[in-house]
């Protein structure tokens, strides 16, 4: 260090002896900013230096215990965590989980246009300087609880300052608690702060794992520009293009490193190690299926809720992550045993080099590099691998400050490659950097980009990864999906900063609704999967007898949606039914899938609505939103083709639709504040006589008049045979086994519940999960089934696909006027007691009290299942001619208990 910077007499850390750790934690380095001379390099950040992930993580971690020890449990519910950009995003995101009570925002660079900014501030000693806070539920940093603010480093404090002025002038509060890896104040700063928070009237405490000061020389600033202009010469920028002069590579000898050997390596013309120019074509991309709505980082808020469906994720994001690199390595580096070349590699090195040299490791060396802002989500992937490949990780992301690179051992930046910025920034082209990653012997490297980010720049020959390749064997790339805001909640957000609420929204009711439920808490389905807009109601007895509820049902006493049905438990030969009609379907399914999921992707962009979001972000996708419970099934095999074929990682959130009553209405607001409300494509699993599309729309038309957001009312089912919808899987009535079975095939969630003593106005509606079910379920054997038939149903999906979206798909409603002639032709009068098609049948014979079935003459084992039903409930089944459905399902029209069936016998129980 000394031969590094010794022209700068008199810079170094003066320790508080109080923190002795202080030289552990930090390493000094010159800027190329005219501002700054210096450069306080974290040891621990995770940014500059590649540092073992947990090391990293805990850091954090343990500075949020303090702060909520400090703050007590109540008080941390209350609090908000807010980290810098772009060095502390992923520290202000370790505290938020040490404290664990409370949501996550960091400041941010990167502008969403027309989202209306909930403060900014600036930087005056960064490279670049103007923050903005962009949270997308305007009511974060609203609140009167404590606000803390993460950042690496106080050296003079005046960032806070700026932050605290900017905040309490439209957000006043009475607590702020300042929390930093490095306390690097002079005194006189310390007395700054101090006369501040009596100024605003508020109590500031300060957190910091090290304190110290940095004593800086007249003239520091002249003094760094020369040491820059020395070491970073054109020449020499020249000379070091394509070349290995970072440690441990061919450039000059030690001592000759203070003038040619800088450590600089630019991208123009990049060569590999056998002199071979590099493209990206080597580049694996690995598919993480990261949860869908799970933000990528605190940029526009991070809530408890993210948190924990994160965590739940996180395990088999790393598994597959594992197998990508060990493929990579050609062997296992997760066990004991040896990983093929790779490992023996790493072991030759580490016996021939010597002790305590940095790359002396009989593991594989894996480095995870994220990206400037975006830390914290390869920071906990970095974290999650350690526990899934026998590999010595570390961890360190790229930036957009400049530092100087000097090839010395006493040195924080030994080595620094040279890149264009890939991700379309607000202030234009210009260069990124990643610091002590050449030379420092990786086997590989898995770079971690948000989707904005994942641009021609980053391919190019001249690009990041191509960079990468020229110093490791094996370079992997995932892309996690930017998260970018709606509109609708700018417009929120603005109207929330200069008048009250709109009425429909109730003050409040907006930021009081909870996040999606998920599993393995709610459903047995997995997190990622679909995120359920209800309330649990698992604790409450709802469960009727079937007689009782038809009987009250019928005499208008009582709404369908206000009781649930006592489950069906199937015998062993319905069992055995589902299975077989399981494996005889699943291919005719999964092309329905294809189908309806491909057709949903053409029709997208003639939706209209705000188009990709800010410059460079990533293009449309639908959200995909299933009427719970028949459409959720379907709604996660859609999100799986989706995926599979596609690589797309769609949204998917079930929501609760009750005819007679509507949709429920704040599922629409949490969505329409979530996401482009043009976006959204409803989703149900098949169509009788198109009732519940006729709700949809007729809600959907009031929601438009009550809260002024449109969303298009279509829906997309995998099976139409009513001709009720535009948009499916197909259009003939055959048998969908998630029609068989209720809970046992539906994630064990029943279906939805409306009554008023238990969802108030700003509630969702209701459900329950039937955990006590476990041993039935039968769920992932439905979803896994269809899924395993993907791949052969490729070409017969783009045939059909081609066809209908050539046809005239306009419906006919054929259905609705077959159930108005059978409902007329049996006396019936009532065209909600007529049930048509395989799915409405089977939920008539399972939940209601049955009448008789009609089924379509010559039909064959599509009705297996219907005839064991009706066996069991004493229900004849007539044949006729003329049904544009297989099957039909009447319940009985005038039923009161002790009614029977239409042979006369008594109705039993399944």
């Amino acid at each position: 260090m000394e031969r590094a910077v010794g022209e700068l007499p008199g810079v170094g850390a003066d320790p508080d002896p109080s923190t002795a750790r202080l030289r552990e934690l930090l390493g000094l380095a010159v800027r190329r900013n005219p501002k700054r001379a210096h450069l306080l390099v974290s040891n621990v950040l995770g940014k500059h230096v590649p540092q073992d992930p947990t090391v990293v993580w805990r850091h954090g971690y343990e500075l949020g215990l303090r702060v909520r020890d400090l703050l007590g449990e109540d008080e941390a519910r209350r609090a908000v965590v807010l980290g810098y950009a772009e060095t502390a995003t992923g520290l202000g995101h370790s505290v938020a989980d040490g404290l664990a009570l409370a949501p996550y925002l960091h400041s941010t660079r990167r502008s969403v246009p027309g989202l209306a900014s909930a403060g900014g501030f600036e930087e005056a000693h960064s490279h670049a300087t103007s923050h903005l806070l962009l949270p997308e539920d305007p009511a974060l940093l609203a609140g009167d609880g404590p606000l803390v603010l993460v950042d690496d480093e106080f050296s003079t404090g005046n960032t806070v300052l700026n932050t605290m002025r900017a905040l309490h002038q439209r957000f006043p509060r009475t607590r702020y608690m300042i929390v930093a890896l490095v306390d690097m104040r002079s005194p006189q700063d310390r007395v700054q702060l101090a006369h501040f928070a009596r100024e605003i009237d508020a109590r500031v405490d300060l957190i910091a794992a090290a304190r110290g000061t940095v004593l800086l020389p007249d003239g520091v600033l002249e003094a760094g520009r020369a040491l820059v202009a020395r070491h970073e010469t054109p020449e020499r920028d020249g000379a070091a293009r394509g070349a290995d002069e970072a440690p441990g590579g061919t450039g000059a000898g030690s001592d000759d490193r203070e003038l040619s050997g800088t450590g600089l390596v630019r991208g123009d013309g990049t060569t590999g190690r056998d002199g071979t120019v590099l493209g990206t074509e080597g580049v694996v991309r690995v598919d993480l299926e990261w949860p869908g709505d799970v933000p990528d980082g605190g940029r526009h808020g991070f809530s408890p809720r993210h948190r924990t469906a994160l965590e739940a994720a996180l395990p088999r994001m790393a598994r597959r992550l594992a197998g990508a690199l060990e493929d990579a390595f050609g062997g296992d580096p997760r066990g004991a045993g040896p990983a093929g070349d790779v490992l023996g590699a790493a072991e030759a090195r580490a016996k021939a080099e010597p002790r305590g040299s940095r790359t002396a490791s009989p593991r594989p060396r894996v480095l995870v590099l994220g990206f400037e802002e975006l830390m914290y989500a390869p920071l906990r992937l970095a974290v999650a691998l350690q526990a899934h490949l026998h590999a010595d990780i570390r961890f360190s992301t790229t930036t957009r400050s400049p530092v100087l690179a000097v090839d010395d051992p006493g040195y924080a930046i030994r080595s620094r490659l040279v890149f264009p910025a890939h991700d379309n920034p607000d202030d234009g082209p210009g260069e990124r950097y990643a610091y002590n990653v050449a030379g420092a012997g990786f086997d590989a490297v898995v770079a971690v980009v948000d989707s904005a980010a994942d641009t021609p720049a980053l391919h190019a020959t001249h690009g990041l990864l191509a960079q990468l390749a020229t110093h490791t064997p094996h370079v992997l790339l995932v892309v996690i999906p930017s998260y970018v805001p709606t509109l609708t909640a700018t417009a929120t957000a603005t109207a929330t900063a200069t008048s009250p609420p709109a009425p429909a929204f109730r003050a409040g009711t907006l930021s009081a609704l909870p996040e999606p439920l998920r599993g393995p808490d709610f459903s047995s389905y997995a997190p990622d999967e679909v995120g359920w807009l209800l309330q649990d109601l698992s604790d409450t007895e709802l469960e009727a007898p079937t007689e009782e509820r038809e009987e009250a049902i019928q005499q208008g006493g009582a709404h369908y949606a206000e009781s649930l049905p006592v489950e069906y438990q199937p015998s062993a030969a319905y069992q055995q039914l589902f299975h077989a009609a399981l494996g005889g379907s699943a291919a005719r399914i999964a092309e329905a899938v294809g189908t309806v999921t491909e057709t949903v992707l053409a029709e997208l962009p003639a939706r209209g609505g705000r188009g990709n979001g800010r410059r460079g972000g990533p293009p449309r996708r639908p959200v995909l939103v299933s009427l719970a419970r028949a459409g959720t099934p379907v709604g996660i095999l859609m999100r799986r083709w989706a995926r599979h074929r596609h690589g797309l990682d769609l949204p998917h959130y079930a929501v609760s639709i009750v005819r007679g009553r509507g949709i429920d209405a704040n599922a629409l607001r949490w969505l329409a504040a979530h996401h482009d409300p043009s976006d959204v494509v409803f989703v149900d699993g098949w169509t009788g006589k198109g009732a519940i599309t006729r709700e949809l729309a007729e809600a959907l038309d009031a929601f438009r008049e009550s809260d002024g957001i449109v969303f298009d009312p279509q829906v997309a089912v995998l099976a139409d045979p009513g001709s009720c919808v535009r948009t499916y899987g197909t259009r003939e009535d055959f048998l969908i086994p998630s029609a068989c079975l209720n809970s046992t095939v539906s994630g064990l969630v029943s279906r939805t519940v409306l009554r008023a003593d238990l969802v108030g106005p700003d509630d969702f509606h209701g459900a329950k999960f039937y955990r006590e079910l476990s041993s039935a379920d039968v769920s992932h054997d439905f979803l896994d089934a269809v899924s395993a038939r993907f791949d052969e149903s490729g070409d017969a999906v783009d045939r059909r696909v081609q066809q209908i979206l050539s046809a005239d798909r306009a419906p006919t409603w054929e259905g609705w006027a077959a159930v108005e002639r059978i409902s007329k032709a049996y006396g019936i009068h009532d065209v909600n007691l007529v049930k048509p098609g395989v799915g409405e049948t089977t939920r008539v014979l399972l939940r209601r009290v049955p009448w008789r079935v009609l089924a379509r003459r010559g039909t064959g084992t599509d009705l297996d299942h219907i005839r064991l039903l009706a066996e069991q409930r004493g229900v004849p089944i007539e044949e006729a001619d003329d049904l544009p459905y297989i099957c039909v399902g009447l319940i009985h029209p005038r039923f009161t208990r002790g009614a029977t069936g239409a042979d006369g016998r008594a109705v039993v129980g399944p």
